[in-house]
This record gives C-alpha cells, sequence and structure tokens, in this order.
C-alpha cells in the first residue's frame, strides 16, 4: 500500500538519496548533503540542556524571584542559538558560490574565483578538536592561490563513520563547481 505523503517530493521507487528536485532554485543556498548523526545529536543535547533551564527558570519565576528567571531565560536563548547555529554549520552551494559556514565565520567564495574544488588526502580535525587525523578533506583552490579551510572532511560532525556520505557529499559540491566556475 503505497503512502502518498510519503512519496510527496519523489516517486515511491526512486532512492532515498539526496538529489535536488526540479523545481529546485539554483540561486538559493542548499547545502548538498544532510547533517550528520553528531551534529544532530549534540543539537539535540544543547535543545534538551536549553528546556532544562527553561523549567529552572519557571520555578525562579513562581517562587517569585524575577530577575533569576531573566537570567535563565537569557541563557536559554543563548543556548537555543548555539543549538541552532550548530545545525548551519557545513558547506553551502548555490549558483553563486561555494560558502563555508563555520560557528562564529562564514566565507563565501564566487565561482568565478575558484579554481578548483577537489578532495585531497591530508590532516583533518576530529570532531573539530585539536587533535588531527589522517583522512580526506574536501578544499577550494582559489585562483591567486589563497588558502580556504577545508569545505568537508570525513572526520567532522557530519561525516564521521559515514565514508559514503562524505564521498556523496563531495562529488556533489564538485559537480556544482564544475558547472558553475568560469575558466
Amino acid at each position: 500500500m503505497p503512502l502518498p505523503f510519503l512519496t510527496a517530493d519523489r516517486a515511491f521507487d526512486a532512492s532515498a538519496e539526496d538529489i535536488a528536485l526540479p523545481f529546485d532554485d539554483h540561486d538559493d543556498w542548499r547545502r548538498p548533503y544532510r547533517p550528520g548523526p553528531w551534529r544532530v545529536a549534540a543539537a539535540a543535547f544543547l535543545l534538551l540542556f536549553a528546556s532544562f533551564i527553561l523549567l529552572a527558570g519557571m520555578i525562579i519565576a513562581f517562587a517569585g524571584a524575577v530577575p533569576g528567571a531573566v537570567v535563565c531565560l537569557g541563557l536559554a536563548l543563548v543556548v537555543i542559538a548555539c543549538a541552532l547555529r550548530l545545525l548551519r554549520i557545513g558547506a553551502w552551494v548555490s549558483r553563486h558560490g561555494v560558502r563555508r559556514v563555520g560557528f562564529f565565520t562564514t566565507t563565501t567564495v564566487p565561482w568565478d574565483q575558484v579554481a578548483a574544488v577537489r578532495t585531497v588526502q591530508q590532516p583533518v580535525k576530529w570532531l573539530g578538536f585539536p587533535r588531527t587525523v589522517q583522512g580526506q578533506a574536501l578544499i577550494v583552490v582559489r585562483r591567486g592561490g589563497e588558502a580556504v579551510p577545508p569545505l568537508l572532511t570525513d572526520s567532522n560532525a557530519d561525516f564521521l563513520t559515514r565514508g559514503e556520505a562524505f564521498d556523496r557529499a563531495a562529488d556533489a559540491v564538485e559537480a556544482w563547481g564544475d558547472e558553475y566556475r568560469r575558466d
């Protein structure tokens, strides 16, 4: 029995790979892969922590200490903002260029400034910690040789223990680069 609500965005027999839908606008910034389980788990933990802070703030407010409740509310809002920012981290592509979104910084490189997008073997950070391991990284080579931090690595929170997902995401970003880069 086919369920129509499960097949609204793709054919029933289509695979669950991340393929662009025909009505997708290539002018919009989009991530060519799904966030990984480590990133989603960390964000879920932060949101759970924020709910406990909000509960504590509510108890403090009912006890009559309004300044303490306001501090709890502010802290919870900061934790929620951190969880949402954590979910936005990654590589984003559009017709205009490639964007590397970090926790504190965002770097955008227009396609006309990109000389190459390729996967290389190099030491990469493990889950963003200072410890490095040998792995694969998707890098952008800019015209003029200006260095750009790796867009994706196989040891970050999106692709740790998911080698096939890293290969698919790297291929997707490279395909965007091949399509829109002007040589």
